[in-house]
């Protein structure tokens, strides 16, 4: 193992610790503050968000809207494939950032419709990460896992700490259901999780005066905790394979 990769292995030691201990009081706060939001938040509202998150997982399942036609990368060294997808992750902020606060700026009819625009980008992301790190999301199981990648950087603690278990054990997991796999994803629950998780700060996108200021700020947030969160998923997954065939 390179110096590279043991600098890694010490982050991602430092990241599992996040993953597994209890979210700070505030943010438990907030969320106890976001599920009374939730029950009185319009119907046209939740239906926007729930036929979205469908829409996206059904798209994600079928590779049909989001897989890449451009073949993984294979030759990288991991420091090269980590500056990479720092780059990309560069860009899909600036679009998120952009379209969130174009539709932040309309009102709550350009809100609504900055759900959909918003999931599209975080997909198409994760897809573009699979191919830096070498994995071809033609593959049903690597689509089954960027949702899984998904689901961990926007959930709280018991279904966090229940996601990264199952990623650090992935290929064990994926031989284990093998095609089976798709029997035991819920999308139910993938949902909920989902709009607990950004119900409160996309509401505030659809306010007069604020819309703009905070759709910008939240979408290249969510991008980013995206991003970070992609990224030590496929550097773990990477140091795992590699200590696999040694």
């Amino acid at each position: 193992m390179g110096v590279y990769e043991e600098k890694v292995m010490q982050e991602l030691i430092d990241w599992e610790k996040e993953m597994l201990k209890r979210s700070p009081i505030y943010k438990r706060t907030a969320k106890r503050v976001q599920e009374r939001i939730n029950k009185v938040i319009p119907d046209r509202i939740q239906e926007t968000i729930t036929n979205s998150i469908r829409h996206m997982v059904q798209a994600t399942l079928s590779g049909s809207e989001f897989t890449t036609k451009r073949l993984p990368i294979i030759g990288m060294s991991l420091e090269e494939r980590d500056q990479l997808l720092v780059e990309k992750q560069k860009t899909f902020k600036k679009t998120a950032m952009a379209e969130g606060a174009g539709t932040g700026a309309g009102g709550i009819l350009l809100g609504l419709a900055d759900f959909p625009l918003l999931l599209a980008i975080k997909m198409k992301f994760l897809f573009e990460a699979a191919r830096i790190y070498g994995y071809d999301t033609k593959n049903y199981a690597e689509r089954i896992y960027l949702l899984h990648v998904f689901l961990l950087a926007f959930s709280d603690d018991d279904v966090r700490k229940e996601t990264f278990l199952t990623i650090k054990e992935w290929e064990d997991y994926a031989a284990r259901y093998g095609k089976s796999i798709n029997d035991e994803w819920d999308w139910e629950r993938f949902q909920m999780t989902y709009r607990d998780h950004i119900d409160l700060i996309k509401m505030l996108q659809m306010l007069p005066g604020l819309g703009a200021i905070v759709g910008a700020y939240a979408n290249f947030h969510f991008l980013e905790d995206l991003g970070n969160t992609a990224k030590n998923c496929f550097r773990l997954r990477h140091l795992e394979s590699e200590k696999r065939m040694n």
